[in-house]
């Protein structure tokens, strides 16, 4: 008997529930959206499978009229991932000038006293960037300070089992060739830097590298190319800096020297579209160090956010949780809200080309420089972010009627395969898209 009662009290919650969920809430929003009528379509699919027993929310912020038309649990917490690096974007944007700070130096007659600022550029398989070591030739005399930060090589809440993955550098001041060992097969096998080719094993292990030494091993018959990271030390950089270089480097514990100049590299844009398009970590945690020179002379992660969180992000509604540059932390909490919020202090300070040029497209099959959806042009451009059993998408959205929509749409803690996910998620956009 008590059973029976039971079961027919948990029925009658279960259909309040959906009638709140089904009826109730998209009545609400409905009503009080001045613009209600062309997302009512929404709520159609927003609680459907596979978004159901999931957790995820949704803004849309209309340019034209300047505020918020949707929302969604824009107000709670969501694991971020990669949309982090929309606030890496910010930072750099803000923080650092049309191109990036490569070296500090002072230098006098024949010789140079240098530090470096964390750009990634150096030597990187990308990038190839070589503007310091062509100026670090020019001195017979070179000395390094390697002293500038105290930064641990990975960051806060990072899995320890990434270590040999490619999306999981080290980070440091003086980063060179991404700090990654490039590896693929032709007739033989080619490594760069050509300084590990004795530390590499051609034999099939689970991992790519020993955990704490520079010991690589490579897959036989792999044809793509790999990239593993390398174990940092600053004798090492020291070791490939006088091999790229052919002269000797010396060592200093000291650099007090006041009026130290700056030489400035690649431009910020390549390396910020490098960024986004790629979702590359290993840029974003750089981009962070570069942009803490511009604020102390100790190259910091933790200056350059506490610096945004104080200053230029002061305004945010819900202040978030921010530990890394790259999203690979889960210990990173921000709202929907939130990133709807820095989107639109993005879309304010550049011109709308130059924005829509640093964020890639994105589809069902994810982001992309290709537009692939060929029943309409493009109108999504947006930064995703995933990690287990999370996937989110935040950006720009241009509907058919002309309107400029930012958006944060954040779905953690599904079951689901996130090829659902984003199947779901872009039939609600392209709803949005149509209809608004």
């Amino acid at each position: 008997m008590l059973k029976s009662i039971t079961r027919k009290i948990h029925k009658q919650l279960e259909m309040r529930l959906k009638f709140f969920f089904f009826i109730i809430l998209p009545i609400y929003f409905v009503v009080s959206s001045c613009s209600s009528s062309r997302v009512r379509a929404i709520n159609e699919v927003l609680w459907s499978e596979p978004l159901q027993n999931s957790f995820h929310g949704l803004v849309l912020y209309d340019t034209s009229l300047n505020k918020i038309v949707y929302n969604m649990n824009g107000g709670r917490y969501f694991t971020p991932a990669s949309n982090v690096k929309i606030v890496t974007l910010f930072t750099g944007m803000t923080l650092l000038g049309d191109n990036v700070p490569t070296l500090r130096y002072v230098a006098s007659k024949d010789s140079i006293l240098f530090e470096g600022t964390g750009d990634p550029a150096w030597l990187h398989p990308y990038f190839m960037d070589s503007t310091a070591i062509h100026f670090l030739k020019k001195h017979n005399t070179i000395t390094w300070y390697p002293h500038n930060t105290v930064e641990n090589k990975f960051g806060p809440g990072w899995a320890w089992e990434d270590y040999d993955a490619y999306f999981s550098p080290e980070k440091g001041a003086l980063p060179l060739y991404g700090n990654v060992v490039t590896a693929f097969h032709t007739e033989e096998l080619n490594i760069s830097p050509q300084y590990f080719l004795e530390k590499v094993t051609v034999k099939d292990k689970p991992f790519r590298r020993k955990k704490s030494e520079n010991q690589f091993y490579i897959p036989p018959n792999r044809s793509d190319t790999l990239e593993i990271p390398f174990v940092t030390s600053e004798a090492l950089t020291q070791k490939l800096l006088e091999k790229k270089l052919g002269k000797p480097i010396a060592l200093t514990t000291h650099f007090d020297a006041e009026e130290k100049q700056t030489l400035y590299g690649k431009p910020s844009d390549s390396i910020y579209r490098r960024m986004m398009y790629e979702s590359d970590n290993f840029l974003a945690e750089q981009i962070l160090m570069m942009a803490s020179s511009t604020l102390s002379d100790t190259l910091s992660t933790k200056a350059s956010i506490d610096f945004m969180l104080e200053n230029h992000l002061a305004d945010l509604e819900e202040q978030p949780r921010w530990v890394d540059g790259s999203g690979l932390s889960r210990y990173n909490l921000f709202t929907p809200k939130s990133l709807v919020q820095i989107l639109q202090k993005l879309y304010q300070q550049m011109p709308q080309d130059r924005l829509f040029h640093l964020f890639p497209y994105w589809d069902t099959n994810g982001t992309s420089e290709v537009w692939k959806d060929a029943e309409v042009p493009a109108f999504i451009w947006a930064k995703s972010g995933s990690l287990g059993n999370n996937y989110n998408l935040s950006g720009y959205l241009k509907t058919k009627s002309g309107k400029l929509l930012i958006f944060s749409f954040m779905n953690n803690h599904f079951r689901k395969p996130s090829s659902e996910i984003r199947s779901q998620m872009y039939h609600i956009l392209k709803q949005v898209y149509q209809k608004y």
